[in-house]
């Protein structure tokens, strides 16, 4: 038997399991692989919002990601919600000592609910550390915005944020645009106007979204560990996401969580 590949979850805990370590270990099993995680902060929140946030100890972020890193072979990474600079400033470290292969930074900064998910010297870190060491980083249109300090509303300005972030460091771009009025995504593989590509897709129409972007950018992770390239991962993660929402059951009372497992419910 093959062992499936190894995906570093490094995200923070949402008890709820529409986004975090949680949904991104359901991801992983989605799509053939098998994640291990670092938490970096616990949160109080449920399907109606996040109430508090707090930060793990760095230095337990430090020994953990040491830990696993000397037991495991990581074929991808996904780093998510850090919660704080002292924890960006583990991560970064570690990326820079360990030179990681497929590292996919979704960079949050806040909940879909208001919520700050991390403090401005950490959304710094971010910009000027760990948005040089991942592969792919993919913001969604609040994100972009809040990373490059451009207005991001419109497709136009999607791609201009996109160039802006490859300015800034980035080495490849997906913005997503789940909060437009239809479901596209930008593409900018090499820093050039001429080559970034659009993906479109018809909005499904649901309360079952929360953790989108984690399982976006798990997907996408998933997808690069088995060999795909970014392009048709993209797409693949894009897919998958749109079927968890489409499939999602009503859960909570809230903005619920999707079907991360839709996949194997179809085995």
């Amino acid at each position: 038997m093959v062992n499936p590949p190894v995906i570093l979850s490094i995200a923070g805990y949402d008890p709820s399991s529409g986004a975090g370590v949680t949904a991104d270990v359901k991801t992983a099993a989605a799509n053939g692989c098998f994640a291990v995680t670092c938490v970096t902060a616990l949160t109080v929140q449920s399907t109606q919002g996040v109430r508090e946030v707090r930060p793990v100890e760095p230095k337990l972020v430090k020994q953990t990601l040491a830990d696993l890193g000397n037991d495991f072979e990581f074929a991808a990474v996904r780093i998510g919600m850090l919660g704080s600079s002292p924890v960006a400033a583990e991560v970064a470290q570690f990326l820079e000592a360990v030179k990681l292969k497929n590292v996919v930074l979704d960079p949050i900064v806040r909940s879909t609910s208001g919520a700050e998910l991390i403090d401005a010297k950490g959304a710094e870190q971010m910009r000027d550390r760990l948005l040089r060491l991942a592969d792919v980083i993919t913001p969604n249109i609040d994100e972009a915005a809040a990373l490059t300090g451009m207005k991001v509303t419109t497709t136009a300005e999607m791609k201009a944020a996109a160039m802006r972030l490859h300015e800034m460091g980035a080495h490849n771009v997906v913005i997503t645009g789940g909060h437009l009025s239809e479901a596209i995504d930008v593409l900018s593989m090499n820093g050039t106007a001429n080559s970034i590509e659009e993906f479109r897709s018809q909005m499904v129409a649901s309360k079952s979204t929360h953790g989108t972007g984690c399982a976006f950018a798990t997907a996408l992770a998933c997808y690069l560990a088995v060999g795909r390239p970014l392009r048709q991962a993209v797409i693949e993660a894009k897919v998958y996401v749109r079927e968890a929402i489409a499939k999602a059951y009503a859960m909570g009372k809230g903005i619920g969580p999707v079907n991360h497992l839709w996949r194997l419910e179809q085995r």
